[in-house]
C-alpha cells in the first residue's frame, strides 16, 4: 500500500493550528455541527465510500454515519477517517482514523511528552514509545485486543475470535496547552507493519505553523 498524500481540512474553535496531510484512500467522515449537514454530508459520504453501490446500500448507511459523525464530535473528535485500501490478491484492508486535541496544564511540549509516555509506560498491555517527528516530541502507544464475535454475526454461524491493533500518537502542541490525538484502528492486523508505515508518514506531515493565508482554515489545518 503506498498511497499519495493528499490535504485534508478540519477545523476545532480554540486551538492552535495544526495542518497534516491524509494519504489517498482516506475517506473524511464529515462531522459538521447542525443535524440538517450532518445529514446531508454523510449521504454524499456514503456514496463516494460505497461508490459501486446503489440506493439499497446507501440509504440504510447514511443514517448510521450521521450518528457516528455526531457521537465522534461530541467526544471532542474533530478529524474521522475511513481508510480502504485494496491488497495485490484482490482484497481489501481497512482502518479508522480520528484525530482530537485534548487541552492539557503543560506547555512545554518536552515535558507533556515525558508525563505521557510515564503514564502510558505504566501499563503492561500498553507498548509505549517515545518519536522523535519533525514537528517535536511525541509518544506512540500500541495495543492490540481480541474481541469475541457472536455466532449470529459471523459468516460461519460460530463464535468467531477477532484480533484488533490500536495506534495512539500523542504529540504536544507548542504553540499552547493541548495535545493532539492520532488514533488508528484496524482488525486488518496481517496488515499491520503497512498500516504503521502509512500512519508514520501521516505524523511527518503534522505542522503546528500559521496558514500562509492566516485565516486558519486552509487545507490540511486544524
Amino acid at each position: 500500500m503506498t498511497p499519495t498524500a493528499n490535504p485534508v481540512l478540519s477545523v476545532l474553535d480554540g486551538v492552535p493550528p495544526l495542518s497534516f496531510t491524509a494519504p489517498e484512500g482516506f475517506f473524511t467522515l464529515p462531522l459538521a455541527a447542525s443535524p440538517d449537514k450532518r445529514a446531508a454530508l454523510s449521504k454524499a459520504f456514503v456514496r463516494e465510500l460505497y461508490s459501486r453501490g446503489d440506493e439499497a446500500l446507501w440509504t440504510p448507511a447514511a443514517p448510521f454515519y450521521e450518528a457516528l459523525a455526531e457521537q465522534l464530535a461530541y467526544a471532542g473528535v474533530s478529524y474521522s477517517a475511513m481508510g480502504l485500501f485494496s491488497t495485490d490478491d484482490g482484497g481489501v484492508v481497512r482502518c479508522s482514523f480520528t484525530l482530537a486535541a485534548v487541552e492539557t496544564e503543560q506547555t512545554d511540549p518536552e515535558i507533556a511528552a515525558h508525563g505521557i509516555l510515564t503514564a502510558l509506560g505504566g501499563d503492561p498491555r500498553h507498548d509505549a514509545r517515545w518519536m522523535d517527528l519533525p514537528c517535536g516530541p511525541a509518544v506512540s502507544c500500541v495495543t492490540f485486543r481480541e474481541v469475541t464475535l457472536s455466532p449470529e454475526i459471523t459468516a460461519s454461524g460460530a463464535e468467531e475470535r477477532l484480533l484488533t491493533g490500536q495506534i495512539q500518537v500523542y504529540i504536544p502542541f507548542p504553540t499552547g496547552p493541548h495535545t493532539a490525538v492520532f488514533t488508528l484502528d484496524t482488525a486488518s492486523t496481517e496488515y499491520w507493519s503497512e498500516f504503521c508505515d502509512l500512519l508514520v508518514a501521516v505524523l511527518r506531515t503534522v505542522s503546528f505553523a500559521e496558514p500562509a493565508d492566516g485565516t486558519g482554515t486552509a487545507g490540511g489545518s486544524l
